[in-house]
């Protein structure tokens, strides 16, 4: 943070000695750079333009777009004309305004008195271009990005195939820390793959101030916590809850032989290369709905979410897992169909189906002719839940917790038993090294009872209950991996529909993200 800090002032102090000579050039006072506001609205009448672009300056992240244009027309006032020279006003303004302030080689001319430029058409779709680009990088970067969703773990709330706009403002947008990147990329190169990103230049954890701070119930789009190593081709994989796999399956085969850490070598001879590491802005995107903010106690009792002790109702179209059983006569294709049931496996003499309490009361209830559903039982205790430590916490999907959310400034008690709920947070989210020997704790080597964090932390589920990767197998979301809040889908299509056979589900257009 002190970085960026440091190379913010030096760029906004190398504009403003650059405008101070300008100034004095265009007859203007050269003590007006240093003044805030003033000095705009002298820049203005120095490149000629209207006082309304004050309405476009005084928009967050809109401004640098403006701060761009007026960079650009301030070099036409020294005729630089070329797109190079234009291109440098912009991208290495720091040292070229305060060039063409300072040089006796150049003078100013104003815009009225410029002589006419001719751009050639080539010219004209380059500037249309870089234009459509630039503003469009400064939207979906710091305001609003259009998501795709991609699989069910939040159905029916969100449907696979919906398209939404996630605003980034909601929370404040967050500086990039891989500035860096092939514009309208995410982690991989198009067609070509690849990484679509350097990290030549790696920035702290910024947020800029937005509209407010996540709500309990708020569909929020995070990069994926688990992300920071992934496998390659592997969808969705958690590479930590792998190794857990792989650890537990090495115990079996090499049995007394064994020794920790024989998992983590067998997952590697296998993938290799295919493991990757990435920073936090280029982890995958997902999307879910946000059920304990940090310093909440969260806790599920017989799938009952509860927080702070209180039931927190079901979203509307909530999901979870039904057996159905089917003999050779049920219409099964219209059932689907008319319930919009999409999220479906094949079981012994049927299937298990995700759908709504609502929908599954209806299939039940006995009136449909050849099937018989029943709720699936409860899931016991597993290994590959949050905190993978069967030791000391025997949790599932559908009994959980209590636990407590971590908050920035909170400090926590820290014994061997309860580490394994926090050690992910200290040591990964929050950059510290923490060993457990004879049953002391030490961080960073040394030895200490408690922990006071850094950053707050959010419990993030999806609505299909029993089909989401989330936090009940990942943990805490850290603010820094919050991305935005999905506000509204503005088109849904069927990916096992034809354009003819309703792919374009009309009724799902337009609709409010609840």
């Amino acid at each position: 943070m002190q970085t960026l800090f440091i190379l913010l002032i030096v760029y906004a102090a190398g504009i403003i000695t650059g405008l101070a000579f300008i100034f004095r050039k265009a007859g203007q006072p050269y003590w007006a750079a240093l003044v805030p506001v003033y000095n705009l609205y002298i820049w203005l009448k120095v490149i000629d333009k209207p006082l309304w672009w004050f309405i476009f300056l005084a928009i967050p992240f809109l401004n640098l777009f403006m701060l761009m244009l007026m960079l650009v027309e301030t070099a036409k006032t020294f005729r630089k004309f070329r797109m190079a020279e234009q291109g440098a006003a912009v991208l290495f303004s720091v040292g070229y305004i305060p060039w063409l302030g300072i040089s006796e080689q150049e003078s100013y001319t104003h815009p009225r008195d410029l002589p006419p430029y001719k751009k050639s058409k080539a010219r004209e779709w380059a500037d249309a271009i870089i234009f459509a680009v630039v503003a469009a990088l400064i939207i979906r970067g710091f305001l609003v990005e259009a998501y795709t969703i991609p699989t069910s773990s939040m159905e029916g709330s969100l449907l696979v195939g919906d398209f939404l706009f996630v605003s980034k403002y909601a929370y404040g947008p967050k500086m990039p820390n891989t500035p860096l990147t092939f514009p309208f990329t995410h982690n991989n190169m198009p067609v070509i793959g690849g990484k679509s990103y350097s990290e030549a230049i790696s920035l702290p954890y910024y947020r800029f101030r937005g509209l407010g701070k996540p709500k309990l119930n708020d569909a929020m789009v995070f990069n994926y916590p688990s992300g920071d190593t992934v496998i390659l081709g592997e969808e969705a994989l958690n590479y930590y809850v792998a190794i857990l796999h792989e650890e537990m399956r090495a115990e079996q085969l090499y049995g007394s032989d064994y020794r920790p850490g024989m998992g983590r070598e067998m997952l590697h001879r296998r993938y290799g290369s295919q493991i990757v590491s990435r920073p936090v802005d280029k982890r995958d995107n997902y999307i879910k709905r946000c059920l304990a903010l940090p310093g909440d106690t969260f806790e599920i009792r017989n799938r009952r979410v509860y927080v702070n002790g209180k039931h927190i109702p079901d979203p509307p179209d909530v999901q979870f897992r039904y057996h159905v059983y089917v003999d050779e006569h049920a219409y099964l294709q219209e059932l689907f169909r008319r319930y919009n049931i999409t999220d479906v496996a094949p079981f012994p003499h049927g299937f298990i189906m995700h759908t709504s309490p609502a929908v599954a009361e209806i299939i039940g209830s006995g009136n449909i002719p050849g099937i018989r559903m029943v709720e699936s039982p409860m899931i016991p205790h597993e290994p590959t839940v949050f905190p993978q430590d069967t030791n000391h916490f025997q949790w599932s999907i559908d009994q959980f917790g209590p636990l407590v959310m971590p908050a920035a400034g909170m400090t926590i008690p820290l014994t061997p038993e309860n580490i394994a709920l926090y050690r992910r947070a200290i040591e990964v989210y929050e950059n510290n090294t923490l060993e457990v020997t004879d049953n002391k704790v030490l961080i960073n080597g040394e030895e200490t009872t408690t922990y006071t964090f850094e950053m707050d932390y959010y419990w993030l589920m999806g609505d299909n209950r029993h089909n989401s990767l989330d936090s009940r197998t990942w943990g805490y979301v850290p603010e820094d991996h919050v991305v935005g809040k999905a506000v509204f889908v503005w088109l849904s299509l069927d990916k096992n529909r034809g354009w003819f056979d309703g792919k374009i589900r009309w009724n799902k257009l337009f609709r409010r993200v609840r």
